[in-house]
C-alpha cells in the first residue's frame, strides 16, 4: 500500500534502484515506478570506479559484486601501433580501500534489484508505470502514469519525487520544456562482448589509439564463463564522424562501418579483428550528453543520474555520479528530513559536481593521454616515448580527473560517508 510520505522514485535503473537502497538504510520509506513491464539485463560492460564502489560497499554489496564482476587491476594505454603509453594500477591494487570492478551492466543491475526487492519487499518495485508528469503542493505531489498500453494508472501521491528515468527522462522534460535534443559529441561507438581468453593482467581495463582514426577500449567483466578460464570482454570502438547515429541502445552495428578501423590491429597482447568478429552482439549508438542544467531541483521534485547529467562516456564514470547523486540524496534526507530543504542541499552541490564532470569528459577525460601522444606523434610509430611526452604530463591528466570526478585517493579517504 503506497502512503503519501514515500519518496517516489520514479526509474528503477543504477541510480534509483541504489536510492531505493539507500533510502532503506536511512530508515526512510519509498517506492520505485518503472515503465518496463518487466526488469531485464540490459547493456554491456561499465566501470565502477572507487568512489561509486565505495558507496555500494557501504551498503554491504561488495560479496555480491566481487561474485559476478572483475576487480581492476591496472589502466593501460596503447597507441593504434600497439606500443604502450601510459600504465597505471587501480582500485585496491592502487592503494585504494575499495576496488574497481569492471562488470556487466545487466550484472549490476541484478546485484541491486535482488537487494531491494530483499531488504525493502518486492512490491516496493512496481514495473509497467511509465511516469507521465508530476504535480505538487506544499504537502507533497502526486505522480501520475500510464501502462505500456498507453492506459491511465492510478496517480500516486508521495512526499517528494525523484525522476532517476534516463536520459529521455519525462520529469526532466516537464521540468525544462524547452530544452533541445541530446548533444551530439561527433563521435559514434560500437560495443559488443566476446568470449576470449585472458589478456595483459587479466583485468586490465585497456584505452588504445585516438578517435580521429579509431579508439579502443577493452575489459573483461565476467571470469571464467566457460568452465576453461575463459573471460567475456567487453569492447567498445570509438571513431570521429560528422553524423550521428541514431539514439536507440538496441540499434544493432555492422562490422563493414567500423572494422576497417581496427583491421591492422594484430598485437602479441591481443588480436583485435578477431574479438570484435568474435561477439555474438554489436550495438551502435552516438556519443551524447546535455549541457548541464543550472539546478535539478524544483520544489519537492528533482532530478538523478542521467535524467540530472547525461555524460558522454569517455571517462568512465556515468553510472558512478548516478550511484553518488543517490548516496548524497539519501544522506541530505536523513539529516535534513524528507522535504524541500534535503533536495535544495543536495542540488546545490551534486548540480556543481557533475557540471565539472560533464564538461571534464567533454574535452579532458582520461584517454586524453592518447589525444597528446597522438598529436604529438601524428599518429605515427615513435623510437622513445619520452621524446614525445613526459611521463609526468600523462600522470597529471591522470591525476586531474581523479580530482575532478572525486575519486583522488587521498580525498576519497578522507571524505565522510554520505549515511
Amino acid at each position: 500500500m503506497n502512503s503519501s510520505n514515500d519518496v517516489i522514485v520514479l526509474g528503477a535503473g543504477i541510480g534509483g534502484l541504489t536510492l531505493a537502497l539507500s533510502l532503506h538504510q536511512a530508515g526512510i520509506p519509498c517506492r520505485v515506478y518503472e515503465a518496463v513491464p518487466e526488469l531485464k539485463p540490459l547493456g554491456v560492460g561499465i566501470n565502477l570506479l572507487p568512489h561509486a564502489a565505495r558507496e555500494l560497499c557501504e551498503l554491504g554489496l561488495q560479496p555480491a559484486l566481487d561474485k559476478v564482476g572483475v576487480r581492476t587491476k591496472e589502466a593501460v594505454f596503447f597507441t593504434s601501433h600497439g606500443q604502450l603509453v601510459f600504465r597505471e594500477a587501480s582500485g585496491t591494487d592502487a592503494g585504494y580501500d575499495w576496488p574497481q570492478y569492471s562488470i556487466h551492466r545487466g550484472d549490476l543491475h541484478a546485484v541491486l534489484l535482488e537487494a531491494v526487492r530483499k531488504r525493502l519487499g518486492a512490491d516496493r518495485v512496481v514495473c509497467g508505470h511509465r511516469n507521465v508528469g508530476v504535480d505538487q503542493d506544499e504537502q507533497g505531489v502526486l505522480a501520475h502514469f500510464a501502462a505500456p498500453d498507453g492506459s491511465t494508472l492510478e496517480s500516486v501521491r508521495g512526499a517528494v519525487a525523484i525522476g532517476s528515468d534516463g536520459i529521455h527522462s519525462v520529469l526532466r522534460k516537464q521540468l525544462y520544456p524547452n530544452e533541445g535534443a541530446p548533444r551530439y559529441s561527433g563521435v559514434n561507438m560500437w560495443r559488443g562482448t566476446a568470449v576470449h581468453k585472458p589478456f595483459l593482467s587479466g583485468a586490465s581495463m585497456v584505452r588504445a589509439g585516438w578517435l580521429d582514426l579509431g579508439k579502443m577500449v577493452i575489459y573483461p567483466i565476467r571470469d571464467n564463463v566457460d568452465g576453461q578460464g575463459n573471460q567475456l570482454i567487453n569492447w567498445v570502438a570509438e571513431i570521429h564522424a560528422p553524423q550521428p547515429a541514431l539514439q536507440d541502445w538496441s540499434r544493432p552495428g555492422r562490422l563493414e562501418d567500423f572494422l576497417p578501423a581496427f583491421k591492422d590491429w594484430h598485437f602479441d597482447w591481443l588480436d583485435v579483428p578477431a574479438l570484435i568478429r568474435s561477439s555474438d552482439t554489436i550495438l551502435e549508438y552516438p556519443m551524447v550528453d546535455q549541457d548541464p542544467l543550472p539546478r535539478w531541483t524544483h520544489g519537492r521534485v528533482t532530478l538523478l543520474g542521467d535524467a540530472a547529467h547525461p555524460m558522454v562516456p569517455r571517462g568512465s564514470n556515468g553510472a558512478g555520479q548516478a550511484i553518488i547523486d543517490a548516496r548524497y540524496l539519501a544522506g541530505a534526507m536523513k539529516e535534513l528530513g524528507v522535504g524541500t530543504a534535503a533536495l535544495d542541499a543536495y542540488d546545490a552541490v551534486r548540480v556543481k559536481a557533475t557540471t565539472e564532470v560533464v564538461l571534464t569528459n567533454r574535452s579532458n577525460p582520461p584517454d586524453t593521454i592518447l589525444r597528446e601522444v597522438f598529436e604529438r606523434s601524428g599518429g605515427k610509430r615513435f623510437d622513445r616515448l619520452e621524446d614525445i611526452v613526459t611521463m609526468a604530463e600523462l600522470q597529471a591528466i591522470s591525476d586531474n580527473y581523479k580530482r575532478v570526478a572525486g575519486y583522488d585517493p587521498a580525498a576519497l579517504k578522507a571524505r565522510p560517508s554520505f549515511l
